[in-house]
């Protein structure tokens, strides 16, 4: 029997190591594939290049820029994506006015801070809010993220940043969405916090939204256990019924 294939969209500046965890729990059972956007700076480029290397059936699994990336392959080809998971994400456009302009800035001083200083050095600062305050004292964990980053350069940091300061609102395709769909946050995300993932949850038909208890941003490292468990219950449910 063919096994049934996820496919794991990795966020910002990460690589498979973000999903390690998870692929050690879920590859005996599932075909595991991670995505690399290489130099793609649109997350329309994104998707398509996910599409690309995508069996024509398969599970969808996005943490954060890679979530955003899940909503552009569902706006492109739902009709392939038999269960979606969205994991410390965001659906919204970047918005207008002085809000969007100090993303833009606060974005653009980490890249300037990765072209003179090194990735490494930009990766401690990206990293302080990224993670839940007392894991910042966790130098294995905090390693595993500047590991990630350091085997980025500045010219794919800046291709994903316009990627993500050019998104789209989401808001049409999230309640088009009709496949089993699981959306998790961890806790103390402060950067893509759990009011967000709340509203996104109510606008899918029948999604599960899991708290990650004690966690920031980077959930699939701070928490691993956790989210496994998570993802586990989302692929054994049965289509139509809810999972827990």
């Amino acid at each position: 029997m063919t096994r049934e294939t996820v496919l794991f969209l990795p966020g910002l500046m990460c690589d498979r190591a973000v999903w390690e965890p998870q692929l050690a729990a879920l590859s005996a059972r599932y075909a595991c594939l991670v995505a690399d956007y290489g130099a793609a700076d649109s997350l329309t480029a994104m998707a398509q290049s996910v599409l690309g290397i995508a069996p024509p059936r398969f599970c969808l699994v996005g943490h954060s820029m890679g979530g955003r990336v899940a909503l552009e392959v569902m706006r492109e080809a739902a009709p392939r994506v038999t269960r979606l998971a969205l994991l410390d994400t965001g659906h919204r456009a970047r918005p207008e006015g002085q809000a969007g302009e100090a993303e833009a800035l606060k974005r653009l001083r980490l890249l300037e801070i990765a072209r003179s200083q090194g990735m490494r050095t930009m990766g401690r600062e990206w990293v302080q809010g990224m993670v839940h305050p007392e894991r910042l004292r966790d130098e294995a964990l905090l390693e595993s993220i500047l590991g990630m980053i350091e085997r980025k350069t500045p010219a794919i940091f800046a291709a994903q940043i316009r990627a993500l300061l050019n998104r789209p609102s989401a808001d049409a395709v999230l309640r088009a969405i009709r496949c089993p769909t699981l959306i998790v946050c961890g806790r103390e995300d402060t950067w893509s916090p759990l009011a967000r993932h709340e509203e996104m949850a109510a606008m899918v038909a029948g999604a599960h939204l899991a708290v990650i208890e004690e966690s920031g941003h980077m959930v699939t490292m701070e928490r691993p256990q956790q989210v496994t468990e998570a993802l586990q219950c989302w692929l054994a449910a049965a289509n139509g019924m809810t999972f827990s």
